[in-house]
């Protein structure tokens, strides 16, 4: 998605680069730990209810998606145009599909059981949808029917959920909902019973944090002092996260069903950031630190697909049994005989140690393909 950022803003406003750079760093980061029982406790989500700095990674990027489509949508206007249309729908279905065809790689007796219990969604299937509903809605109608709309989504998801089976993982209408849509053997079970967080009724919720990026970039390209966009984005900002905690105490903050509380409190903590981000980047000019997070954010979504990939394959393509007869995979044993070593024995660090390894990996092939000026578009 590198092409949705224009590219006379991001030389104005470095800020942008950074913080998707920083946030697709993070997000790669915590989903690669060398064990998922060994890890820090700010680099786990919360079990369901809560918001840990790793739950932000999420809503934020698909905040810095609503960035990227105002900047993006310039040159439409902001309209739907049939370019604009067909531009969309490509994205859209790429970028689902690419999260399928992820979805497909993991171990299967035979080609017949590959559809068989086939996750239908996922993060990338999530960043289709948002972005594809999104953009239609913020191209065909004004911005103030866009903030109606929002506000009602939010208001919609909230009373629907309460009227039918409350907000606790086993009755709420989501999971329902994901297992008539989809069936048992076709969504997530990493939580102890089939329920899906990428699941199709609450990604209604997450249309609204692209939106909210959306308006974001809208502030930011309107008004041309920087230090008036500071000041707006942290208002907004403090505002956005006083409503969600608010609004915490009948509808909670969680991201696994991607509560209204969760959108207007992970929105507000996106402009504070950017706000502060632009203030020391663009305004207050400490740049010389910046280079490594723009290198990150020019291929976001590239390195974000590649990242999963080099996942799949070191848990499901490497794989040998010991001689107990017990499956050992090649990131498992990197993990015990390379990283807890290094880690003075340690599993938590080593843990970590896995995870700042591969990033430290993936920051070097966005290097290279930054400073040979390639920038691979999804």
């Amino acid at each position: 998605m590198s092409e949705l950022i224009n590219e006379q803003k991001t030389k104005r406003l470095i800020a942008l680069d950074v913080f998707r750079g920083a946030t697709i760093a993070l997000m790669i980061t915590v989903n690669n730990p060398g064990s998922w029982g060994h890890i820090y406790a700010p680099l786990r989500h919360a079990k369901w209810f809560g918001c840990t700095p790793t739950d932000l990674v999420f809503p934020f990027f698909l905040f810095i998606v609503g960035v990227a489509m105002w900047l993006s949508f310039s040159k439409f206007d902001h309209k739907l145009t049939p370019a604009a249309g067909r531009k969309i729908l490509k994205r859209t279905l790429v970028i689902f599909l690419i999260g399928l065809v992820l979805n497909m790689l993991r171990p299967v007796a035979g080609f017949g059981e590959i559809f068989s219990g086939l996750r239908i969604v996922g993060v990338l299937q999530r960043i289709a949808l948002c972005y594809g509903i999104a953009s239609l809605l913020v191209l065909t109608l004004d911005k103030k029917k866009v903030a109606w709309t929002a506000g009602i989504i939010l208001v919609f998801y909230w009373l629907l959920l309460a009227a039918t089976g409350g907000f606790e993982m086993e009755n709420t209408f989501v999971r329902r909902f994901d297992l008539w849509l989809f069936g048992e053997n076709h969504v997530y079970h990493g939580y102890g019973m089939p329920f899906d967080p990428e699941g199709i009724l609450s990604t209604l919720p997450a249309i609204v944090s692209v939106i909210i990026g959306y308006f974001s970039g809208s502030l930011i390209t309107s008004e041309k002092d920087q230090k008036k966009v500071v000041k707006k984005l942290l208002e907004r900002g403090v505002i956005f996260v006083l409503g969600g905690l608010l609004w915490g105490l009948f509808f909670p903050i969680g991201k696994p069903i991607w509560t209204s509380s969760y959108v207007l409190y992970t929105g507000g903590m996106a402009m504070l950031c950017l706000g502060v981000a632009i203030l020391f980047i663009d305004v207050l000019g400490y740049k010389t630190w910046t280079k490594p997070l723009v290198v990150f954010g020019a291929n976001p979504l590239f390195i974000f697909v590649f990242s999963g990939l080099v996942a799949k394959s070191l848990v499901f393509l490497v794989r040998w049994r010991d001689a107990a007869g017990q499956i050992v995979t090649l990131k498992s044993w990197l993990y015990l005989n390379v990283f807890v070593p290094l880690a003075g024995g340690s599993q938590i660090d080593g843990s970590l140690l896995f995870a700042l390894t591969l990033i430290t990996v993936y920051w070097l092939i966005c290097d290279i393909l930054y400073r040979k000026k390639i920038f691979i578009k999804i």
